[in-house]
């Protein structure tokens, strides 16, 4: 009797440990089971550097969603953005893609706009920022202009 209530207890201790390990890889690994309440809204630009998917889309500082897709459309980058159910975009915001430090990963920046309109699910941000290109802005400022026009 005492050997079974032991192996009672091994099993509960096991069943719950791995039910913590199923808790936090889906949290660390940011899946949601039962569907996150979320909308997509499209995003254009010119060039998205080392933009990733499952980058953070953030305003004012806050994450309200991630990239979910970068794909090349008619010779630029669309983004799909999975944005949260609780957050309205209005239809005159602007989409940035910023770094994180000097080096750091790309985001996706969105500024607030002042529109009394929204945009809906499956809609398209008008208004982007590309990235700045670092490497470039450091090369001309090493090595110089190579345009004559700005030497003379």
């Amino acid at each position: 009797m005492e050997r079974r209530g032991l192996e009672l207890g091994v099993g509960f201790f096991l069943i719950v440990g791995f039910g913590c390990l199923a808790y936090l890889s889906f949290n660390l690994g940011k899946v949601s089971l039962w569907g996150a309440s979320s909308y997509d809204v499209y995003a254009d630009f010119a060039t998205v550097g080392t933009l990733k998917t499952r980058a953070p889309v953030t305003m004012a500082g806050v994450e309200i969603g991630q990239v979910k897709t970068i794909k090349l459309v008619d010779d630029q980058a669309r983004i799909t953005l999975e944005i949260q159910d609780a957050v309205q975009l209005s239809e005159d915001v602007i989409a940035s893609i910023k770094t994180s430090g000097i080096i750091g990963e790309k985001y996706v920046s969105i500024s607030p706009g002042a529109s009394e309109e929204f945009i809906k699910p499956g809609g398209s941000i008008r208004d982007t920022q590309p990235p700045l290109d670092i490497e470039g802005l450091i090369g001309q400022f090493v090595f110089g202009s190579m345009d004559k026009s700005e030497s003379q």
